[in-house]
């Protein structure tokens, strides 16, 4: 049987092949983005609640109706308020579902969209399944937009731009003046945005998050994307929530609800009902804690880090003092096979998988996690 690929992303991501390997060598796998530590037990018993009381049927198209209202409740109520209506919010199976959703919701055969390089590696693909093609726009070696080069990629068959803050695989985060910018740059433009935000709530050193949906103007064409799992740790759940004006939302339920048409039930009743005893300020420090940790500890390897992440579960670091004729590729290898600490390439965000002397570690680890890869990273 003879089925063609529709995308041209690999056929297994960087993301598995890494964590099989780290698992093949009994390394400690500080690649693939998920916490190793226990959720909240509070959660737990509000998950094993929900079941009880028999939320165990279909939930509504746009989702829990006490969970959407907690949320903006939650939005209104963050550093930098953010004011939502209902029907501005739907909750989805998480963030990768969103982009793809989104995608399948606007374009059309031959649409192109921008896609700043490098990036998270489900956005490419999500882009050539729907007809869309995508057009790269390469950051520099700070991870820095070039404005004149954005601008130059923007045709008449530009349809949408996907935007990342804060950043994987950088960690940086788009200042309230950046957005400004870009909105310049497309005002007189019919382009959409989708903006990926999964990392929220994870914002360091008193940084101030701006989401796109923050701009006046920018949020009546734009979708921004969060998740749960980023948000309390929950990977697995798979879980998250899109907001966009009403009309997008309309038109995005419109594809939603073939695709999968509701979100686990039980887990949206938890969430609502964790969302009213959260405890953001206390996430946001626990998380900087590991950040602050696992930059102290890597004073202590031969890597080259440029500064600490702004935001995220994630720090770059450079090799090329330690293995300077490696790819990045080949280096994630020899450090999970021979020094068994498996970490992701940062030429697996490149659409043309370019060498780039640096590799992505995940610090949302337990510290003996993070003391023992360091240890087994300091004599190299």
């Amino acid at each position: 049987m003879n089925i063609q690929r529709k995308h041209s992303g690999s056929d297994l991501t960087i993301f598995s092949e890494m964590s099989q390997l780290a698992q093949q060598h009994q390394a400690i796998n500080i690649s693939q983005g998920f916490p190793d530590y226990e959720i909240d037990p509070k959660l737990k018993k509000l998950l094993s609640q929900a079941t009880e009381n028999n939320f165990n049927q279909y939930a509504p198209l746009q989702g829990n109706p006490l969970l959407i209202d907690n949320l903006v409740a939650f939005n209104k109520n963050r550093v930098l308020p953010l004011t939502i209506e209902k029907e501005e919010i739907t909750i989805v199976p998480g963030a990768t579902y969103a982009i793809y959703t989104a995608l399948a919701t606007i374009l059309q055969p031959g649409d192109e969209v921008i896609v700043f390089d490098p990036c998270y590696d489900s956005y490419v693909p999500a882009i050539e399944m729907n007809g869309g093609k995508p057009i790269f726009v390469q950051l520099n070696e700070k991870f820095e937009l070039n404005w004149d080069e954005f601008k130059n990629a923007i045709s008449p068959k530009t349809k949408a731009i996907i935007i990342n803050s804060p950043n994987n695989p950088s960690g940086k985060i788009w200042s309230k003046e950046s957005i400004n910018q870009f909105w310049e740059v497309i005002k007189n433009t019919d382009i959409i945005v989708i903006s990926d935000e999964v990392y929220d709530l994870l914002v360091y050193d008193k940084a101030i998050f701006h989401s796109a949906f923050h701009h006046p103007e920018l949020k009546k064409r734009c979708f921004s994307i969060f998740s749960f799992g980023k948000m309390f740790h929950i990977t697995g759940w798979k879980i998250g929530y899109i907001v966009a004006s009403e009309e997008l939302s309309i038109a995005f339920r419109k594809v939603h609800q073939y695709l999968t048409f509701c979100v686990n039930a039980p887990a949206q009743q938890a969430l609502a009902q964790y969302l009213e005893i959260f405890d953001q300020k206390k996430n946001t420090e626990l998380m900087q804690s590991k950040r602050d940790y696992f930059w102290d500890m890597m004073q202590e390897t031969p890597f080259e880090l440029q500064r600490p992440a702004q935001g995220s579960y994630f720090q770059t670091g450079n090799f090329k003092t330690i293995k300077p004729n490696m790819s990045d590729k080949e280096f994630a290898i020899w450090l999970t096979t021979e020094k068994k600490v498996a970490t992701i390439p940062v030429s697996a965000f490149y659409h043309d998988q370019k060498n780039t002397g640096n590799i992505r570690f995940c610090f949302a680890k337990r510290e003996e996690v993070i003391e023992q890869a360091v240890k087994n990273m300091k004599n190299l």
